[in-house]
Order: structure tokens, then sequence, then C-alpha cells
């Protein structure tokens, strides 16, 4: 389980990297597909709609793993918020990441952040609690 000690979020980046400075022509408000619904509408999903969808399903895989207690798991925390830095910092310095969709990952990492600092925090406080007769 190498992949317990890394920020999952970092594949979002990474992707968003990718497609940001590899194809600078490429607009994230550009359809993928489109998918007929039951209305009779038709909806685009973007390729941001993508990406943060990812972000979002990555998150929830992130939180779960904060609740495992040992030492990789702090490690992943203090990755995350290095993850998060990192990404406020390219937000600031670069115009290729002062997008609305690199600013939702960014608040998808920072949610990251807390909530794992929090959900590792919460059950380490019951562990401990337990083990007191």
């Amino acid at each position: 389980m190498f992949l317990i000690g890394v920020p999952l979020l970092v594949i979002t980046f990474a992707i968003y990297n990718m497609i940001a400075f590899l194809t600078p022509g490429v607009n994230f408000l550009a359809p993928v597909f489109s998918v007929h619904m039951v209305s009779g509408a038709e909806w685009p999903v973007t390729v941001s709609d993508v990406l943060l969808t990812l972000a979002l399903v990555l998150l929830f895989i992130e939180i779960i793993k904060a609740t495992r207690i040992g030492s990789r798991t702090l490690v992943d925390h203090m990755l995350s918020t290095v993850l998060f830095i990192v990404m406020i910092v390219e937000f600031i310095l670069l115009p290729q990441a002062a997008t609305s969709t690199f600013f939702l990952l960014i608040v998808i990492s920072l949610v990251d952040v807390i909530g794992g600092y929090s959900v590792t925090i919460r059950t380490s406080q019951r562990d401990i609690a337990l083990d007191n007769p």
C-alpha cells in the first residue's frame, strides 16, 4: 500500500498542469462529451467538470485514508499541506493557474488538509479514550 503516504490530490494537480502548460490551446470549458437528458436537454460535460469530479472522488478517498493511525498518515497530512501551499503559490504567480477550475482545486485541497487533520485528531482521541479503563 505505497499510496497511503501520498496525497491523491496530486493527481488532479498534475493533470491540470499537464493540460495548462503542455497544451496551451486547450480550453477547460470546452465540452468533452454531452449527455442526453430525459428532459430532452443536452448536458455538455467540460474538461473542468471531469477534473473537478475526479478531485472530489479523490477527496473522499483522502478523508477515508485520514481515519488510519500511524506514521504514514502523518506524512500524508504533511504532504497534503505542502501540496496546498504549492497550489496557492502557483495560483498567485502563474497566469496559467489563474482560473476558476484551479481555484476550486485549491479549495478541495484546503478541505483535504483541514478534514485530514480534524479526522485524525478525532480518531486519535477516540483511541486514547478506549485504551484507558
